[in-house]
């Protein structure tokens, strides 16, 4: 039986990130332990966390290193990097969904152009750009989204307590509170297309405790954008 005094244990994987530092900061205010996982050389920024976190140093589609990291862990965040030509995102999403504790709450965190149903209406200019980033990126073997696809599908596929939060382009700024959220890109409230970065953390840290979220891949946008207000007014 588990023990009711314990505090709740969270994994982040991903967390010397901008959003993974976000996230930190508002596990640890909702009373959360946290385990970070990141490379080697990105420990260092995780320095204002010293002595309140427990920091786990390694690639992040290791899963010698997830497994430890997600040891006992309560839920697991990550965010789906498709850093280089090596399936990072799918061998990092493969390895959390291998070796997470049974029914352990686990939300990852990719963009728009992943889409769970094949409902999604995207822009032509979303998806010229997408096109041609695709493209850029694979050919000088820094990103391969179609990786990122591929990790997601492996989510969708499996039978644990997943969310996917597909963001929107984020900016930096003062919280706006948590953000708005519809199951397709294209819906009206959705058209502004903009976050702020600590709130597309929030959100994750948030859908930990909602279970409506369960088995969701929820779009975001800002609470404060034009197209939410518009949205709330209606």
């Amino acid at each position: 039986m588990e023990n009711p005094a314990r505090r709740r244990r969270i994994c982040i994987v991903g967390a010397s990130g901008k959003l993974g530092r976000h996230m930190v900061r508002h596990a640890l205010d909702r009373g959360y332990e946290v385990v970070g996982v990141c490379r080697e050389k990105s420990v260092g920024k995780l320095a204002e966390f010293d002595n309140r976190i427990t920091v786990i140093p390694g690639p992040t589609n290791n899963r010698e290193v997830i497994a430890r990291a997600v040891h006992e862990c309560d839920a697991v965040l990550t965010v789906l990097v498709p850093w280089g030509m090596n399936h990072y995102a799918s061998g990092t999403a493969q390895a959390v969904l291998d070796h997470a504790r049974p029914g352990a709450r686990l939300v990852f965190s990719c963009g728009w152009h992943i889409s769970r149903d094949g409902k999604d209406v995207y822009s032509r200019r979303f998806k010229a750009y997408a096109a041609v980033f695709g493209k850029v990126a694979k050919l000088v073997r820094v990103v391969d989204v179609d990786d990122q696809v591929e990790a997601c599908r492996r989510i969708f596929a499996s039978d644990t307590r997943w969310t996917v939060v597909r963001g929107s382009d984020l900016e930096e700024g003062e919280s706006q509170g948590l953000p708005v959220w519809s199951r397709h890109v294209g819906d009206p409230v959705l058209a502004s297309n903009l976050t702020r970065r600590v709130d597309y953390a929030r959100f994750m840290v948030e859908a930990v405790d909602d279970d409506t979220l369960v088995q969701e891949a929820p779009a975001i946008v800002g609470r404060l954008t034009p197209s939410a207000l518009a949205h709330a007014q209606a």
